[in-house]
């Protein structure tokens, strides 16, 4: 007997909202980011979407965003494993980088780029970095 394909969910996602935000923003003040480079990084919802999001720690979080956050939390981890000392690792994200990828700037000026890929790419390259 056949099974029907599993479909994933396409709506706005609840149940991972609160966990993702309270990780995301504590990850963003330990990163010293602007409301503006917080919204960047989460897709560019709107100002009152974005406050209320800040402000509740809960909301329906459109795919785009769960990934995004997804690429964040690797991101950060990355560079705990990478860092013996915490506030290295913080640091990194803001200081130029010589590598290819960056071209002499920071991690965090490529991951504000809008796009999904500008986190992919950091996550990417922090994690051939850790082997």
């Amino acid at each position: 007997m056949a099974h029907p394909a599993i479909q994933q969910p396409t709506a706005p996602r609840r149940d991972l909202a609160g966990p993702a935000l309270r990780a995301f923003f504590n990850i963003t003040r330990l990163w010293e980011l602007s409301a503006e480079q917080e919204r960047m990084l989460l897709g560019s919802p709107g100002r009152s979407t974005f406050f209320r999001w800040k402000r509740d720690l809960d909301g329906a979080l459109p795919r785009d965003t769960l990934e995004r956050i997804s690429y964040l939390l690797g991101i950060w981890k990355a560079l705990q494993v990478l860092f013996a000392n915490p506030a290295q690792a913080d640091a990194w994200i803001k200081r130029p980088n010589q590598a290819p990828l960056f071209g002499g700037r920071s991690a965090l000026d490529r991951m504000l780029g809008g796009q999904v890929a500008d986190l992919f790419v950091v996550r990417q390259y922090l994690d051939a970095q850790r082997g």
